[in-house]
């Protein structure tokens, strides 16, 4: 029986049997790069998923790029025209919004322990800050009070239930994210203690899900929590972020999500929310999935090993560079992420060979055993599915190889 194959591969295009990507053959990209190892973002296919999103989607619903799985500051740039918010979680990504022309008033930001210094920068800056503990809340009532100017706030909950198959669980149970669902009310009753600007809500259960029908009850979910608790708020609901946990498909066997019952489970809420929270502006957060598919990591083949009976192609990348795909970002168990040899798409000749980095460790890992073309020193290795939680989310300092170099084309 044939195994199952990866999504990203099927779609790859290639012309005179090279990768095309950005609007060009590889080693043309690699050669107006300049160096190896790189990443490459196209900037048309993330305007084709803000397209499909729209499409899929109710018009009714903001739709907001976290800025945290690619911080890039061109590709920020590019999104800030494409969607309605960025949401930020470190003053130094606020900066990097702001920077891009992002407008203060669709930029939020989200994170455990945030420093006095980031609420004081928030505060100043008009953005909304989603409030992840009691703290928070005492420290911007203390800056409001001192600036004369309340903070913009809302509450990021810890509801009381989890996105069901999703890769990483960001609610429900004990979390060091947000404010447990229960003790919202008392976070409120603060809120308009501390004379607060309150908006809203920001309700996030978990990430790279690829079954609809969890993301759709996580959103009912979301929104009936976000009801009740509505009761308790000193305002009204102007802001409800439903969070988002749309997956791409990494790994083989693994098939795109399907947008239509998102869609249409959202227009439900929408003409809900019309009813019973009527100042409410429904917010999906997306990070991964409008970047994720955009980008390749591409690194050389530098020696080609063969070791009792085993192909080894040893590049000049590795985990140092895309953590993710070398299996070290989260996985329980170690999948290939779709990688190909790039030069050599349509290689007749194939073999079984694992794709290796020039790390001291054998964590460096790119292919483990996987059918590629048959490759030689000086062919270009892609890594496909790398526009999120690449580079800014590996260890780039780790054995002090060169950084790779990050271009939108």
């Amino acid at each position: 029986m044939k195994p199952p194959s990866h999504a990203a591969l099927e779609r790859a295009r290639a012309v005179d049997g090279e990768l095309y990507f950005g609007g060009m053959r590889l080693s043309e990209l690699a050669a107006r790069v300049g160096r190896t190892p790189f990443y490459a973002y196209d900037r048309e296919a993330l305007r084709a998923r803000v397209d499909e999103l729209r499409a899929a989607l109710p018009a009714q619903i903001s739709l907001h790029y976290a800025m945290k799985a690619n911080p890039m500051p061109a590709l920020v740039a590019h999104m800030t025209a494409l969607v309605d918010g960025i949401d930020v979680a470190s003053a130094g990504e606020l900066a990097v919004a702001l920077d891009a022309g992002a407008d203060p008033r669709e930029v939020s930001f989200a994170g455990p322990g945030k420093s006095e210094a980031e609420l004081a920068q928030a505060a100043a800056a008009g953005i909304l800050v989603n409030c992840e503990s009691m703290r928070e809340i005492a420290l911007l009532g203390e800056i409001s009070r001192r600036t004369g100017r309340a903070a913009r706030v809302a509450v990021r909950v810890n509801p009381d239930f989890e996105l069901k198959s999703s890769g990483m669980k960001m609610g429900g149970g004990p979390k060091q994210f947000g404010i447990d669902a229960e003790q919202v009310p008392a976070a409120l009753a603060e809120i308009a203690r501390q004379g607060l600007s309150f908006e809203g809500f920001h309700i996030f259960s978990g990430s790279q899900n690829l079954r609809a029908e969890s993301i759709c009850e996580a959103q009912n979910k979301a929104y009936e929590l976000a009801l009740r608790l509505s009761a308790h708020a000193p305002g009204p609901v102007r802001v409800l972020n439903l969070g988002g946990g749309f997956g791409i498909p990494y790994f083989p066997g693994e098939r795109p999500l399907d947008l239509a019952p998102i869609g249409a489970n959202l227009a439900a809420l929408v003409e809900r929310a019309g009813r019973e929270m009527p100042q409410a502006e429904l917010v999906i957060e997306l990070g991964r999935y409008l970047v994720g598919e955009a980008g390749i990591y591409v690194c050389r083949v530098v020696d080609r090993k063969v070791s009792r009976g085993e192909v080894f192609l040893v590049t000049d990348g590795g985990l140092h560079h895309h953590l993710a795909a070398s299996g070290n970002f989260g996985q329980v168990l170690r999948k290939n992420y779709p990688v190909a040899i790039g030069t050599k798409m349509d290689g007749a000749a194939r073999e079984i060979a694992s794709v290796v980095g020039p790390l001291c460790t054998p964590l460096d890992l790119l292919a483990d055993r996987m059918e590629l073309s048959q490759a030689d020193v000086g062919d270009l290795v892609v890594v496909f599915q790398s526009g999120a939680y690449g580079r800014s989310a590996s260890p780039g300092g780790f054995l002090s190889h060169p950084a790779p170099v990050e271009v939108l084309v």
